[in-house]
């Protein structure tokens, strides 16, 4: 019987795309798998009641809260130092952890990762995915949806189309290698609202679709 395959997720806000990964897990989609924990980054995420609900491990670690940068910190040297630090202690607590993921799966985790947190993950061969409202080189960062609708409005959006994606995560923002993509074209007369709630509701599908194939390969290097 093959190796169950460990995912760590991180979110930031309610889950719901936490929830999608829950579920393919539980009925096969995402196979011989296991989500061994989920960590938080604000202490009011709602993700942490879906974890409790399916008795998944949670854990809260924040910039501020855990010490690392005084929230009226303005000094960029001082903050640059915050986060690195950050960056840091988070790699260990997750390698030093007795559960080692295999995969990492930031599903609306809201926090840009520097390399004092990618270098030492990705020593170890845990792979780092991200899920992105944007298609590959459109719209990095935050506010994707919202600066893609600006665009469509002014009509300045390509075939009209926007979409998401599934990458690898490097350091710089949401250029990794693609996993998965989707167009989603923005209807004459949609409030940005609706379009909101269709990027939402493909984003559950293709996190699924991409973190099964990443699983498959992962099962597929152990096996040599």
């Amino acid at each position: 019987m093959a190796e169950t395959c460990r995912i760590l997720v991180m979110a930031s806000g309610n889950g719901s795309n936490f929830q999608a990964l829950i579920d393919a897990v539980g009925d096969g989609r995402i196979p011989q798998s296991r989500i061994m924990g989920l960590i938080v980054n604000r202490g009011k995420a709602y993700a942490t009641k879906r974890a409790e609900q399916h008795a998944i491990h949670w854990e809260y670690f924040n910039l501020i809260s855990n010490g690392f940068q005084p929230k009226t910190e303005r000094d960029p040297e001082k903050l640059r130092e915050a986060r690195n630090s950050y960056d840091a202690a988070l790699a260990k607590k997750i390698l030093d952890s007795d559960t080692r993921p295999d995969l990492i799966v930031l599903a609306g985790w809201m926090y840009i990762f520097g390399s004092r947190f990618l270098n030492p993950i990705s020593a170890q061969g845990i792979k780092i995915i991200n899920l992105h409202p944007a298609l590959p080189g459109k719209y990095d960062g935050t506010n994707a949806i919202e600066r893609a609708f600006e665009d469509f409005e002014a009509g300045k959006l390509e075939n009209n189309k926007t979409g998401i994606m599934v990458h690898y995560v490097i350091e710089q923002v949401d250029r990794g290698e693609t996993i998965l993509t989707r167009e989603i074209e923005i209807h004459q007369g949609e409030a940005l609202d609706q379009l909101k709630e269709r990027i939402h509701a493909n984003e559950h599908q293709l996190i699924v679709e991409a973190a099964a194939l990443v699983v498959k390969d992962i099962h597929a290097s152990k096996s040599q």
